[in-house]
């Protein structure tokens, strides 16, 4: 008895570990740009992007140290969508083909819009973040070199 629940455990440890496992292949392999990447839609590219440039913008205005709500006010300045539809305006001109072709993916697959923005502003908002999650997974180095482009306010 004793040595059938051993087994029954060690099946269940193993069905978990491998399903584990089968998730964390299937992440790097969809973080692998020769690989699915094309297989990711545009919203969860937008999903990711908005992480990105929320903590990029966090850390800007990290030092010196302030107040709490302080950081907050600077960081929502900055990521509202009125504020990424200017980024995107500002990065335009640095942009390859390729990247102004996933910005129009990106901005096609804004179908939700919010009641306080124009919908043209809602689109540009989600085609930076598309790409920024794009590029995160990609080519982080050339996210990093765009990210230096921006010109935001002096902490």
């Amino acid at each position: 008895m004793e040595q059938q629940e051993e087994t029954a455990n060690s099946v269940d440890n193993n069905s978990a570990l491998s399903g584990t496992e089968a998730r964390f292949r299937q992440l790097n392999a969809a973080a692998d740009p020769q690989c699915q990447i094309q297989q990711i839609s545009p919203a969860a590219l937008a999903y990711l992007g908005d992480a990105v440039y929320e903590l990029y913008i966090r850390r800007h205005y990290l030092l010196p140290p302030k107040r709490l709500c302080d950081y907050h006010d600077q960081v929502v300045a900055q990521v509202r969508a009125e504020s990424q539809a200017n980024t995107l305006r500002s990065l335009e001109p640095y942009l390859t083909e390729p990247e102004l072709a996933l910005l129009r993916r990106g901005r096609n697959a804004a179908t939700g819009t919010s009641r306080r923005l124009n919908r043209k502003i809602y689109q540009q908002a989600t085609s930076l973040e598309t790409l920024l999650g794009y590029l995160y997974l990609t080519d982080p180095q050339r996210l990093t070199q765009l990210l230096a482009y921006l010109e935001l306010d002096t902490p």
